[in-house]
């Protein structure tokens, strides 16, 4: 199974890069991090302009998970029994990031997960991290390694 993070925005040097990368590396396989760019135009526009950037770069065996502040926000251990059927199918995962605009309803209707990291809004390459951050907490989990603290609150 591999991961890949689609992501509308540019992969700018800087410490959420380098925090992205802590983690990605980390992950097994290596989370791929596309970045694409930015839509131009109205709102409207710029959906639909990333939505067709993002489509473009999933393929149909890929199994998506689209990033929506109205998805599904299960617990760690939640992310982690997820992970683990997602291993079992062998389907490679595509998670995707939109922009400031979000996703278009298209990337929503071709997702088969839609997922929250919460209800704050986050800025997009934190969203990166996160995500990673907790692929990798997932992961350990799995592997009953000691990383993730469930006794903790």
């Amino acid at each position: 199974m591999r991961l890949s993070l689609l992501a509308i925005g540019r992969d700018r040097a800087g410490p959420e890069s380098d925090l992205f990368n802590r983690y990605a590396v980390r992950i097994n396989p290596r989370l791929e991090l596309i970045a694409l760019a930015d839509g131009v135009g109205s709102p409207a526009e710029i959906k639909n302009r990333e939505a067709t950037a993002l489509l473009g770069r999933i393929k149909p065996s890929h199994h998506v998970i689209a990033l929506d502040s109205g998805g599904v926000a299960p617990d760690t251990l939640g992310l982690a029994a997820q992970m683990g059927q997602w291993r079992e199918a062998g389907r490679d995962c595509a998670f995707i990031i939109g922009g400031a605009e979000g996703l278009a309803q298209s990337i929503l209707d071709r997702a088969d997960l839609v997922l929250s990291l919460g209800r704050l809004t986050l800025p997009h390459m934190l969203a990166r991290v996160i995500l990673a951050e907790q692929l990798y907490r997932a992961q350990s989990i799995l592997a009953g390694h000691p990383y993730h603290r469930a006794g903790r609150p």
